[in-house]
């Protein structure tokens, strides 16, 4: 049986999971993958439609009822956090009246915006796929644009001022790394200690031979530069996707706990109890 994987085409997921997609996983079973944004996959998961899928964080309390949140794998760290982006007012401290474009109702960047924003909410949401996000900020069409990934190498290109660095807002309040891209395996169908060694080994492949994973990774980085996709990967690859370790779990929980605290989302636990880790 072929087991199913659901993941970005951004290079931090083609570059980690290259090996485990392409056989060359001892072990590991054959691979058949889909490529999506986030925000589908987070709503795939939550009818069960794969087995490994990439979701975010922000997602996980309505999803650990039926999957295992592996300790590897994802994106989580520092310096690499979500980006509100307006077309560069220089008189504008916050977002009161403003419509506001974001990737996806139940990503973490979204999460984050709303923990920054508790107070001062922007007038309306838009949920828009990502592309378009910084062309329709530039355009007039939104007043502002919650971006993540490898906009924070090319917004200036679209005539953009960053108003937040969500990330910088949240280490400097929280002195925690920022949990972004979980790794799910479904319950009942996928042995997690068994799906964390293929994962894990697939990163030590990745690490131990990036041009293996060069022309796979260029193939989906969505018309990148290459520049742009190194960036992204040792920006988004760190120690954190290979063990989330004692920093990653407490920015987990920091994350949820603030948002249950606030009415954001369901009470939940993702804490080395809860969560299957090695």
């Amino acid at each position: 049986m072929a087991l199913s994987l659901a993941i970005s085409p951004c290079p931090n997921d083609t570059f980690v999971f290259d090996a485990l997609v392409h056989g060359r996983v001892p072990g590991a079973p054959p691979v058949e993958v889909t490529f999506a944004d986030v925000d589908v996959t987070n709503t795939a998961a939550e009818r069960g439609a794969f087995d490994l899928v990439k979701v975010s964080y922000a997602a996980l309390p309505w999803l650990l009822d039926d999957y295992h949140l592996l300790p590897c794998g994802g994106a989580l760290g520092r310096g690499c956090g979500p980006l509100v982006l307006t077309r560069g007012e220089a008189d504008r401290v916050d977002l009161s009246g403003a419509t506001v474009a974001v990737p996806g109702d139940r990503t973490t960047a979204y999460l984050l915006f709303r923990l920054w924003s508790v107070g001062r909410p922007p007038a309306r949401i838009e949920i828009v796929p990502f592309h378009e996000i910084m062309p329709g900020v530039a355009a007039g069409r939104y007043d502002a644009g919650l971006v993540i990934h490898e906009a924070r190498f090319t917004y200036h290109r679209h005539g953009l001022t960053a108003l937040v660095d969500l990330g910088e807002w949240w280490e400097a309040d929280t002195g925690l790394p920022i949990p972004l891209g979980a790794i799910l395996a479904r319950k009942g169908a996928v042995d997690p200690v068994a799906a964390t060694g293929w994962v894990r080994e697939s990163l030590r492949q990745a690490w131990a031979d990036p041009s293996a994973s060069r022309e796979y990774v260029l193939a989906h980085a969505q018309e990148m530069e290459p520049d742009v996709v190194d960036r992204h990967i040792g920006l988004y690859v760190n120690e954190f996707t290979a063990d989330l370790g004692d920093a990653g779990f407490a920015a987990v929980e920091a994350l949820l706990g603030r948002a249950a605290d606030a009415g954001l989302v369901p009470q939940t636990s993702s804490s080395r109890a809860t969560a299957w880790t090695s």
